[in-house]
C-alpha cells in the first residue's frame, strides 16, 4: 500500500462506530475527503455529516461506487462487519482495504504515542489524559472511545508531536499500535468470543505491554503481573505513583497524589468512585513524566467534566437522579452501583439494563446476577446481539437471566415498552445501564423527569 498522506479519499465501512468515526475525523481535519457507510443513522453519525463528512446509509450498488479511484482511495473497515456488497465492492475491484486498528497504528508510527489498555477504564483514562494534554497545552492529537464532555467530540487536534488513543483488546487490535507511553488499568476475563479464557486475554497484554521499549514508560495498576519491569499505580496502598486520603463532600471527590518524590494534597474532582480516582491517579503520572507542572495538573483535573455515557448525572428540583452508563460487564456494573449506594445509600434505586451479547450474557451470568441485584428494582432488556445470532445460544435469554437474580422487583421488558414502564415506577435514582441501544432511552427520560 501506499503511505497514508498519498491517499486523497477516505472511505470508512461503519463510520458510525466510536473508534471509526475519530479516524473519520482525523483525515477530515487533515484536509481529505472523507466519505462513509453505516448501517443505522445516530446521533453521531448525523454529527459527522454537520462537520462536512459524506455518509450513505443503504448498501450501495457498483455504479455509485465507480467515481472511486483505487489508485487514490483508502477503504478502512471495522470487523464487526461481517458481508456487505459494498466490501465486496471493493475487494472485487483491488482497492486497499484496512481494518480500523491497522490505520491507527500506522498514524501512531509518527508520534509519540500514549496508548491506554484495560478491559476497564480505558475510555476513561484516555479522556483524561487528552484532557490534561489539552489544558497544559501539549501538542496532541486524541482518539477516544466516547465522547468527552469537554471536547464534545472523541476525536481533538492540538498538534502532532504526540497522539493519544484508547488501546482495544477485541480482536487483539492494540497490537496494532506503536506506544512510546503506555498504561494497563485491568486485566479481566472479556471478549471470551475472541480469547477462550482469560489465560489468553492475559497473555494479548502481556505482548501489548511488550511493545513499550522503556520500562519507565509503562505504568501497570498494582497487582496485574504484566511480565516485564514497570511504574506501578494505585489508590489506598503504597505504589510508584499513588492517591490516598479519599474525601467525599458534595458530590466531590478529594484525593491526595503522591510521585516517587513528593506529595500534593487536596486535589479535587467530580467523578464519582475510587476506580475512577485510580483512572486520575495514572493520567497523572503520565502527564507528570511529560513534564507537566503538579500544581497546573491540579487545576486542570478539576475542570474535567467526564465522558458521556459514563456516569452522566442529572439531578432535578423533585429530588429524582438519573443516571447513564455505558457498563456492561459486571465489574464495571458493580463500580457504578457501589458509587451510587456511596453517596446516596439510603436511596431507591431502579436498574434498566441491556445485556450486550449472547456470549458475554452466557459467560458472565452468575456476575451479572449479582450486581444487577444491588439494586432495589430491575427492568432488563432483551439482549442487544450485536454480531452474534440468537440461533448459536440457544437459551440465552434475558429471562434466563433474571431468574439467576435474587430479587422481588424484577422483570423483562422490550426496549420499545420501557419507558412507558419506567414512567410507572416508584424509584428516587433512575439508572439505565448498557452497551447496546439503551442509550435512545436517554432523551425521552431527561424530557420527562425535567
Amino acid at each position: 500500500m501506499n503511505k497514508l498522506e498519498t491517499y486523497q479519499n477516505f472511505y470508512f465501512v461503519g463510520v458510525g462506530g466510536i473508534g471509526m468515526s475519530a479516524l473519520a475525523r482525523y483525515f477530515h481535519a487533515s484536509g481529505k475527503k472523507v466519505l462513509g457507510y453505516d448501517k443505522t443513522n445516530t446521533k453521531l453519525t448525523q454529527k459527522l455529516m454537520s462537520e462536512g463528512i459524506d455518509i450513505v446509509f443503504e448498501d450501495l450498488s457498483d455504479d455509485k461506487l465507480s467515481f472511486l479511484d483505487k489508485e487514490t482511495t483508502l477503504v478502512i473497515y471495522t470487523p464487526a462487519i461481517k458481508k456487505l456488497g459494498i466490501l465486496d465492492y471493493f475487494n472485487n475491484n483491488d482497492f486497499t482495504i484496512l481494518k480500523r486498528a491497522k490505520v491507527l497504528g500506522l498514524i501512531t508510527q509518527n508520534t509519540d504515542c500514549i496508548a491506554v489498555a484495560g478491559t476497564h477504564g480505558k475510555t476513561t483514562t484516555s479522556t483524561l489524559v487528552s484532557h490534561l494534554c489539552k489544558e497544559v497545552n501539549l501538542p496532541f492529537s486524541c482518539f477516544l472511545g466516547g465522547i468527552s464532555e469537554n471536547f464534545k467530540s472523541n476525536f481533538l487536534f492540538n498538534g502532532n508531536q504526540y497522539s493519544v488513543v484508547e488501546a482495544d483488546e477485541y480482536d487483539r487490535s492494540f497490537l496494532n499500535l506503536s506506544p512510546n507511553w503506555a498504561v494497563v488499568t485491568s486485566i479481566d476475563a472479556d471478549h471470551l468470543d475472541i480469547y477462550g479464557d482469560k489465560k489468553q486475554i492475559e497473555e494479548s497484554f502481556r505482548e501489548f505491554a511488550s511493545l513499550v521499549s522503556e520500562d519507565n514508560h509503562l505504568f501497570v495498576r498494582k497487582g496485574i503481573e504484566i511480565g516485564r519491569n514497570h511504574r506501578t499505580y494505585a489508590v489506598n496502598e503504597v505504589a510508584d505513583y499513588y492517591s490516598d486520603n479519599l474525601r467525599m463532600d458534595h458530590d466531590k471527590i478529594y484525593f491526595d497524589f503522591h510521585t516517587p518524590n513528593e506529595v500534593v494534597t487536596d486535589f479535587v474532582w467530580e467523578v464519582p468512585g475510587i476506580h475512577n480516582v485510580e483512572n486520575a491517579t495514572v493520567a497523572l503520572a503520565i502527564l507528570h513524566n511529560l513534564g507537566a507542572d503538579l500544581q497546573s495538573l491540579k487545576t486542570a483535573i478539576g475542570t474535567f467534566r467526564g465522558i458521556k455515557r459514563r456516569y452522566t448525572k442529572h439531578i432535578y428540583p423533585t429530588g429524582k437522579i438519573y443516571i447513564d452508563d455505558y457498563a456492561h460487564h459486571p465489574t464495571e456494573i458493580n463500580a457504578v452501583i457501589g458509587s451510587i449506594k456511596t453517596f446516596y445509600p439510603d436511596k431507591k434505586l431502579l436498574v434498566i439494563f441491556q445485556p450486550h451479547l449472547f456470549s458475554r450474557t452466557r459467560d458472565f451470568a452468575d456476575g451479572f446476577a449479582e450486581s444487577l441485584g444491588k439494586g432495589e428494582e430491575l427492568i432488563l432488556l432483551d439482549i442487544y446481539p450485536a454480531r452474534e445470532l440468537q440461533e448459536n445460544f440457544q437459551g440465552i435469554t434475558s429471562s434466563w437471566l433474571l431468574d439467576k437474580v435474587s430479587l422481588e422487583k424484577k422483570e423483562v421488558s422490550r426496549l420499545d415498552d420501557a419507558f412507558e414502564k419506567i414512567k410507572q415506577k416508584d424509584f428516587d435514582i433512575l439508572l439505565t445501564v448498557g452497551a447496546g441501544n439503551i442509550d435512545t432511552l436517554y432523551d425521552p427520560i431527561v424530557e420527562w423527569l425535567s
